[in-house]
C-alpha cells in the first residue's frame, strides 16, 4: 500500500486521489466536530476519542509500519505541542460558543493561513482566479458565521471571547496542517508518521482529563466511551485522509477543499442538534461550495 501511494506522488492520479481524500476529510472532520460539541463537554468528548485512538494506534507504531527516522523525532515533538494548543484552543472555543457560528470561523480562518503558508515553506503559489475562489470560499464561511451570529439569542455574552478563541484555534489549523505536510513529507513511509502521529496526539487529552472522566457516573463513562470509540475511527479517516491529501498533492488546495466541512457542519447542526437553517444559509453554503471549486478548476 505505501509503495504504490508513494508511486502516485506527483502523478495526475495523485491528485484526483488528493481531492478525493480532501473531500473526504470535510464530511468526516464536520462530524467529528459535532462529536465533541453534542452531549459532552468537549474537554471529555475530545479524551474519549483520544483514548481510543492511542488504543487502536499504538500496536501498529510499534509492529506493523517501520520505525521513524531519527530526524522525525523532533518532528514528532514539534507536532505534539501544536496540536496540545490546537485541543486546548478548540475546547474553550467549543465550551463558550455555539456550533455553528464558531465552527464556520475555525475552518474560514484555517484556509486562508495555510495558503500563506504553503507559499513560504513548500513554495506553493495560487494564480488570481485560485485566489478569488479562496475569496468566495471565506465570503460564505464569514457570512454564515455572521448569520449564526444574528440569530443566536442564548450565551451572547460569551460569543465575543468565543470567536477570539475560534479566530485563534483556525491559526492553529493552518499551523499543523502545514507542520503536519511538512512531517508527512519527511518520512519515507507516510504510514509511520500517520500511525506515531495518533500515538503522540492521543496522550494529552486523556491525562489532564483523566480525574474528571473516573468521577462520570457508570453510564455517562460509558456514553462517553461509545461516543470516543466511533470519534477515533472518525479522527484516523479525516486526520489521516487530509494529510495523506497533502502529501500527495498541494497543500493549499488540499486545506482549501477540506474547509467544504463548514457546509457539511451546518447540515449536521440541523439535522442532529436541532440547530435552525433556512434559504440564506443554503446560499451561503453554496458560496462555499463554489469557492472550492473555483480553487480546483483555476489550478
Amino acid at each position: 500500500m505505501s509503495d504504490w501511494l508513494i508511486a502516485q506522488e506527483g502523478t495526475q492520479t495523485g491528485l484526483y486521489l488528493s481531492m478525493a481524500l480532501a473531500l473526504s476529510a470535510a464530511v468526516l472532520h464536520a462530524i467529528f466536530g459535532a462529536l465533541q460539541k453534542g452531549r459532552h463537554d468537549p474537554w471529555l468528548s475530545r479524551a474519549g476519542i483520544d483514548v481510543f485512538a492511542f488504543l487502536m494506534a499504538l500496536p501498529v507504531a510499534l509492529f506493523v509500519v517501520p520505525w521513524p527516522e531519527p530526524h522525525m523525532v523532533p518532528i514528532l515533538a514539534g507536532v505534539f505541542v501544536i496540536h496540545v494548543a490546537y485541543k486546548i484552543l478548540q475546547a474553550m472555543t467549543y465550551t463558550r460558543g455555539a456550533y455553528t457560528v464558531v465552527y464556520p470561523v475555525v475552518r474560514g480562518t484555517g484556509p486562508l493561513f495555510t495558503v500563506i503558508g504553503a507559499w513560504l515553506i513548500f513554495g506553493e503559489t495560487f494564480n488570481l482566479w485560485q485566489w478569488l475562489g479562496v475569496a468566495v470560499l471565506l465570503g460564505g464561511i464569514y457570512g454564515l458565521a455572521l448569520y449564526n451570529l444574528r440569530k443566536i439569542t442564548e450565551g451572547r455574552d460569551r460569543l465575543v471571547p468565543a470567536l477570539g478563541f475560534a479566530v485563534a484555534t483556525g491559526a492553529m489549523v493552518a499551523l499543523y496542517t502545514t507542520f503536519d505536510a511538512y512531517g508527512i513529507r519527511s518520512t519515507a513511509d507516510p504510514f509511520t508518521f500517520l500511525a506515531w502521529f495518533f500515538v503522540i496526539d492521543s496522550v494529552f487529552m486523556p491525562l489532564v482529563s483523566a480525574r474528571r472522566m473516573l468521577a462520570l457516573p457508570r453510564a455517562e463513562l460509558a456514553s462517553l466511551l461509545r461516543r470516543g470509540f466511533v470519534g477515533a475511527l472518525v479522527a484516523f479517516c479525516s486526520f489521516g485522509g487530509i494529510m495523506l491529501a497533502t502529501r500527495l498533492g498541494p497543500v493549499g488546495q488540499a486545506a482549501v477543499l477540506r474547509e467544504t466541512s463548514t457546509v457539511f457542519a451546518a447540515l449536521i447542526g440541523w439535522l442532529m442538534l436541532g440547530e435552525s437553517t433556512g434559504p440564506r444559509r443554503v446560499a451561503l453554503m453554496g458560496l462555499i461550495a463554489a469557492g472550492a471549486i473555483i480553487v480546483q478548476l483555476a489550478a
